[in-house]
């Protein structure tokens, strides 16, 4: 079943000027290197570095995502904040630039109940004139929303599916049984090592972090995984999970993001700037983390 949603989505990191204003040009190449792998952009994720991106930015990089996209490349913006009324003003004005998707994270402040993460869900899909998604972090807002309300929102007509990066083999199974067949619900997995499984289990799609370096090898993983070669899919997976851990192992997330840009910025597609409050990596470190991803990928 062909849905209006799948395929491979990069939380595509946010490439920045040294004044931390979006660099437009280096939007374009990475959207362009990301086309020739048919990967889709998620936009203002986390790996994006949504929480610190102002609004007038946020239009600029959702707009330059656009200009840029490729023929059936779909934009994913996402919406990250505690401002319920600013949240829907920026998702439709994403829509109104051309994304053809939000993708909403759970306010992070407080500890939201059951009943106001419905509430808040659907207030975005009432009020946002377009397709909304749930975006599942626990890593970022110490929340998991509970399959009982994704099973709530799914029977809204305007909330289109889950992007889940919680690590529970369980949960992802369920969701994956419950909505492989609802035509009108895509379920995407947000865990980077359980990519081929749950392509083989039937999942919709897959957002690696870890696309933004090696998108060739995460478009020959889901390739695999259209014709059935899982063996071939497997292979990729242990690939791209080495890959992986120069970047992610023993780092905060907020690390990993800053040296994820610095392997990036080695193929000249970025600066190496973070927007604060998050900084980059020492020379020192930076050389040792593309000396191990040349290593890696020779």
């Amino acid at each position: 079943m062909q849905k209006r949603f799948s395929g491979i989505v990069v939380p595509m990191i946010t490439p920045l000027n040294k004044d931390f204003t979006v660099d437009c040009d280096a939007v374009v190449r990475i959207m362009k290197l990301f086309y020739k792998s048919g990967i889709h952009p998620l936009v203002l994720g986390t790996t994006g570095e949504s929480s610190s991106i102002s609004a007038t930015e946020s239009y600029r990089f959702v707009e330059a995502a656009v200009k840029a996209k490729g023929e059936k490349q779909c934009v994913y913006a996402g919406l990250v904040g505690n401002q319920v009324d600013e949240l829907i003003v920026r998702g439709n004005k994403y829509l109104e630039l051309g994304a053809d998707c939000v993708v909403a994270t759970l306010p992070s402040y407080y500890t939201l109940t059951p009943d106001q993460m419905i509430h808040f869900y659907i207030t975005l899909a009432d009020n946002i004139q377009g397709p909304v998604m749930m975006y599942n972090i626990k890593a970022t807002t110490q929340m998991s929303i509970p399959v009982e309300v994704v099973a709530a929102l799914s029977r809204h007509p305007n909330i289109w599916g889950l992007k889940d990066s919680e690590r529970d083999a369980e949960r992802m199974a369920t969701f994956i049984g419950a909505y492989k067949n609802k035509e009108d619900f895509s379920y995407f997995c947000g865990w980077g090592a359980q990519s081929a499984g749950s392509l083989k289990l039937g999942a919709d799609g897959i957002v690696p972090s870890t696309g933004n370096i090696v998108p060739d090898m995460y478009g020959k993983l889901y390739q695999a995984a259209l014709t059935g070669n899982w063996e071939e899919c497997q292979k990729w997976q242990e690939e791209t999970d080495r890959i992986a851990t120069v970047y992610q192992k023993d780092r905060t997330l907020g690390q990993s993001l800053a040296a994820l840009k610095v392997l990036v910025n080695s193929k000249g597609n970025c600066t190496t700037t973070m927007m604060p409050p998050l900084t980059g990596l020492s020379e020192a470190e930076a050389g040792q983390i593309i000396n191990q991803f040349e290593a890696f990928t020779k």
